[in-house]
């Protein structure tokens, strides 16, 4: 067994595998266009997670570094779930000396609860403040 490798380096991340990712196995993103997912790859502070030379998971941030983070696209492949390899990921990301000191750091999932809670992640303190724009089918994925 390799010692996976995380990498922050856009350069590095494959933009294959994390477009079959979301586009065949996400709730979230099914249907994406790859050239979405390059411009968002392009535009994050990206956690690729590599075992050998495959990568196996990733996670991604949007943020501007000073007061704001929003975690999203976290995934570890079916076939290397069960490593500890999701709470890697996390670590890099909370220990990512970028991303300290955030006034607000966000995600939504629907089952990794247990996972994010570990991390400090809470639901929000004011839920009635949040507001936000959903297009369920930006993809047109059904």
């Amino acid at each position: 067994m390799h010692t996976p490798r995380i990498t922050t380096d856009p350069a590095e991340q494959d933009i294959a595998v994390i477009h079959r990712f979301l586009t065949e196995e996400s709730k979230w993103a099914r249907g994406i266009p790859v050239e979405l997912v390059r411009e968002s790859v392009a535009n994050s502070l990206n956690f690729g997670l590599f075992v050998g030379d495959a990568q196996v998971g990733y996670a991604r941030v949007v943020t501007d570094y000073a007061t704001f983070a929003y975690l999203l696209d976290v995934f570890v492949l079916d076939a290397h779930r069960g490593n500890g390899y999701s709470r890697q990921l996390m670590d890099a990301v909370i220990a990512h000396p970028k991303l300290q000191g955030l006034r607000r750091f966000m995600l939504f999932t629907s089952t990794a609860h247990g996972l994010y809670e570990k991390y400090g992640f809470a639901p929000p303190a004011w839920p009635d403040t949040m507001m936000e724009i959903m297009v369920p089918n930006a993809y047109g994925a059904r």
